[in-house]
């Protein structure tokens, strides 16, 4: 039986997703269209488009997201204290972005802005919003399937279904959760290189490093979004686990255990083979959440479940 989300997903509270979106009937409607050869590639850069905008209006951190031909990942952080530092007038200005009036008129839009102010209930619920995982998915997802929708001159759906989403319960799960999506593109063999894996946020952070080299030196930063939740681990050592994670995860090596694995593995798990294996975990091993045995078996115990899939997964990798 399925698990109501909000045993996961907690309103208003700060916490980390890996959350997946599917097109329908898993259809490569944006990609290169099997059936009829019509490329749809071009909706990537939409949705791409989409994310850094949403970024620039919720409490939120996006630290990775991949865009594939049939399905988007995304690696989120809810940060709702950030709603508290914003004032009236800059939530309805945020709102707006989102959803501007029909009429673009400068008239409409300050009119708008000026029924949210008066109304202090409609601003309070606004505010929430901005700092809700299901707003924010929504925000992405909808307009892109009108876009497609009003391309294609056809009605229906775009995306399967309510978007899949993972709680990440420690950083731990975080970092390997971001190396999975990173690493979409090149476990599907679209590409063998992390600086062609375009439409990721690891492309974007060889883009931002080669023009600014010292980020490499830095605490890895959040993508997209708030840039107040650096990470444990500076940019350059990312992107070293990421290549080496990539050798060992790409096509035909499955399972494989490349050599001179980095330093800055350790960090995270006694072995290489330790988290390789955390990293695959996303892709069957972790369900609803990932992380350790412990905080799966408690998330379970506070939902009224005997067991939680990835508690399993989670005692393997800390036997030992």
């Amino acid at each position: 039986m399925t698990t109501a989300r909000f045993h996961f997903v907690t309103p208003g509270s700060d916490g980390c997703y890996h959350c997946v979106q599917r097109c329908v009937r898993r259809a490569f409607l944006c990609g290169v269209d099997g059936y009829t050869g019509q490329s749809f590639e071009h909706r990537k850069a939409w949705i791409e488009e989409r994310l850094h905008r949403l970024g620039t209006c919720f409490a939120i951190a996006i630290h990775a997201y991949a865009v594939m031909s049939n399905h988007l990942h995304v690696v989120v952080q809810i940060d709702p204290a950030v709603l508290l530092t914003w004032s009236d007038d800059e939530v309805a200005a945020r709102w707006l972005q989102l959803f501007p009036p029909t009429d673009a008129e400068g008239t409409a839009v300050e009119l708008k802005r000026q029924c949210s102010l008066a109304d202090a209930a409609r601003l309070d619920v606004i505010r929430q919003r901005l700092g809700d995982l299901s707003w924010f998915m929504r925000c992405l997802a909808e307009p892109i399937a009108r876009r497609a929708n009003r391309e294609d001159g056809c009605k229906g759906r775009f995306w399967e279904g309510r978007y899949k989403c993972q709680l990440l319960c420690d950083e731990q799960a975080l970092i390997a959760a971001m190396a999975y999506v990173d690493l979409n593109p090149i476990r599907a063999g679209i590409s063998e290189r992390l600086d062609t894996s375009t439409y990721t946020s690891v492309h974007d952070r060889i883009t931002a490093a080669q023009a600014s080299p010292e980020t490499l030196t830095q605490p890895l930063q959040p993508v997209i979004g708030i840039q107040r939740r650096a990470l444990s681990v500076r940019t350059a050592d990312y992107l070293l686990m990421l290549d080496w994670t990539g050798r060992v995860l790409a096509p035909g090596k499955r399972g494989a255990i490349a050599e001179h694995a980095p330093a800055v593995l350790s960090m995270f798990d006694r072995t290489p083979e330790r988290w390789t294996m955390r990293v695959r975990g996303y892709g069957s091993g972790w369900m609803r959440a990932a992380g350790s045995a412990h905080d799966l078996i408690a998330l379970a115990e506070r939902i009224g479940q005997r067991w939680l899939k990835g508690i399993r997964l989670a005692l393997q990798l800390a036997s030992g």
